[in-house]
């Protein structure tokens, strides 16, 4: 806690006494968060829902961050489902019009600190006015080199391999792909994330323990981390936490964990 001395709060000398801890050769390429907990959060606050995931931009922010200080290559954030849209009327639009505020706001910031934005999901359920906003950041960072941010927007996991089934099956309709030819790599290359490398880190807050519909296919191998903490009060030192975890666990996908030592 010398740190403290600093000026920095003990939250502060936490975190970066937990970034000194991280070994900064074994940081997974693409961490995959579930940002869940604000509505939870909120009636913890005795607020609305909506209270809730407007604290939650700041965690936003502090993911970004920290998966920038560790050089991260892929941060994809489980912004809205596909089944979200059956949430009340008032929490879908006041979602909506955060996301739109939110990107407006944050754009410039991102271009600056050399991140790319993404989005997949079913972009045609948003309107007219929030693709706009999207289209705006999408190109105004679109040839940044940094961290690469990943929104799932209007997303399902079921939804994307239906998606990524019927681009293959029209494919071997139109003699393009032999069914023997169907592989791993065929359906990756179909899927919303073809351009992306599979998780190697998964993260959902607020003590849930399921992946809801998120990335199913990608999720293979991933890493799952549960946290108790509430979206709105994730940080940085969190993030780090998960990192570190991550760390201490030893990779086999499939294999023994003599023939990974011995490799």
């Amino acid at each position: 806690m010398s740190d403290l001395k600093f000026g920095l709060t003990e939250t502060e000398a936490e975190t970066k006494e937990l970034f000194k801890k991280i070994d900064k050769t074994n940081i997974p390429e693409h961490v995959a968060i579930i940002m869940d907990g604000n509505g939870r959060w909120a009636k913890e606050q005795g607020q609305d829902r909506l209270f809730g995931h407007f604290h939650g931009v700041e965690s936003v922010r502090a993911a970004v961050e920290g998966c920038g200080e560790l050089q991260v290559g892929y941060l994809t954030l489980y912004a809205f489902s596909t089944e979200n849209w059956e949430r009340p009327e008032t929490e879908v639009n006041g979602l909506m019009e955060l996301l739109v505020e939110t990107i407006r706001k944050e754009s410039e910031s991102l271009n600056k600190n050399n991140v790319k934005m993404h989005v997949i999901g079913d972009r045609s359920m948003l309107s007219a006015f929030v693709n706009s906003e999207l289209d705006y950041s999408l190109n105004l960072t679109r040839d940044n080199t940094g961290l690469n941010l990943i929104l799932a927007l209007s997303y399902s996991g079921k939804a994307e391999i239906i998606h990524a089934i019927k681009n293959i099956a029209e494919s071997v309709k139109n003699n393009e792909l032999a069914i023997e030819d169907i592989n791993d790599a065929v359906i990756k290359a179909n899927l919303y994330t073809n351009k992306f490398p599979d998780p190697e880190l998964m993260i959902r807050t607020s003590g849930e323990q399921r992946i809801s519909n998120f990335l199913l296919y990608q999720l293979a191998y991933s890493e799952l981390y549960f946290t108790e903490v509430r979206w709105p009060d994730f940080r940085k030192k969190n993030l780090f936490e998960a990192i570190l975890d991550y760390q201490n666990r030893e990779r086999r996908f499939g294999k023994t964990s003599a023939q990974i030592t011995s490799s």
